[in-house]
């Protein structure tokens, strides 16, 4: 909603991070846009109401439930900004204290992660099948909660968890193999499943086109064609934030590229992992995912 005849003010949903922190303390400024963040803790709570009440103005969303949700209409346009990217494989675990494991031996095992959506997964099961001989129709996956976007049903052979169960207490209990955890694992007894996946997140990077997109932005349609100015506002200010994020790799190793051909081949990757996954139904276009003006941008 407009706050003056200059300013525009927008209801979004953006994480703490500290590529984006100069932009939501007011060190980076601006003379159309005004930001109104609600209070999100843990930004992935509000994909959900991203996506199926259209709650926010403009914000942070996850890539695949972006793919997902573009499927069904949703009327926001993407802009090519990554405010979460990051290597994968790091993120999975096994129960040490149950023998050691490699990725391949996960082949017959069961796994388990948060959301059979989850964009994270997306990679990991891709990486893994790619590069590290894990056949997916071998493994029996298990999940915590729904999808973020209402009108997708996970496929038929994907289990759900009991509500009252955890993920990594599952995985202690061996009622799972190997799980996706996250950045930090919560047990000393939980090793990564690739060795040394750190390095193997950087070489991987390094032979794939850049690290792996997790979040990009999006604003509301109707924004981006009454006031295109602002649209352009939002990259140029989330462009600067990230600037000042002095601490941020470079090059291919660069979690936050701005721009399409930056953006280009995590983007064909994520959308192929995507329809092989059975995320979405129909091969898109790195192009077709931005309007005229958001492709532009750079």
């Amino acid at each position: 909603m407009l706050t003056r005849p200059d300013k525009l003010k927008l209801h979004t949903l953006l994480g703490n991070y500290a590529n984006v922190i100069a932009l939501k303390d007011g060190r980076v400024k601006s003379d159309l846009v005004e930001w109104d963040f609600p209070d999100y803790p843990v930004p992935n709570r509000g994909f959900k109401p991203m996506v199926r009440e259209h709650k926010f103005d403009c914000g942070e969303l996850a890539i695949v439930t972006y793919l997902q949700a573009r499927e069904y209409g949703l009327p926001y346009v993407l802009l090519p900004a990554t405010v979460v990217g990051r290597g994968q494989l790091h993120t999975v675990a096994y129960n040490s204290e149950r023998g050691t494991m490699k990725p391949s031996d996960l082949n017959g095992k069961k796994f388990g992660v948060r959301s059979y959506t989850q964009t994270t997964g997306i990679w990991v099961r891709g990486i893994l099948a790619e590069s590290y001989g894990v056949d997916w129709s071998k493994v029996e996956i298990t999940t915590m909660e729904d999808p973020h976007v209402a009108q997708y049903k996970d496929p038929p052979f994907v289990k759900r968890a009991p509500e009252t169960k955890q993920l990594p207490q599952m995985l202690i209990d061996g009622e799972v193999d190997a799980a996706l955890i996250g950045d930090k694992f919560p047990d000393p007894r939980f090793k990564t499943l690739v060795p040394d996946a750190e390095a193997a997140n950087k070489d991987w990077a390094l032979k794939h086109g850049g690290v792996p997109v997790n979040h990009m932005v999006i604003v509301r349609e109707k924004i981006a064609k009454e006031h295109p100015e602002v649209v352009e506002e939002i990259f140029r200010l989330l462009k600067a934030a990230r600037d000042l994020d002095t601490n941020a790799p470079k090059g291919a190793l660069d979690p936050y590229r701005f721009g399409v051909e930056a953006n280009r081949e995590a983007l064909e990757r994520v959308i192929d992992y995507s329809l092989k996954q059975q995320m979405i139904t129909k091969q898109v276009k790195v192009d077709d995912l931005f309007n005229d003006l958001t492709r532009k941008l750079v």
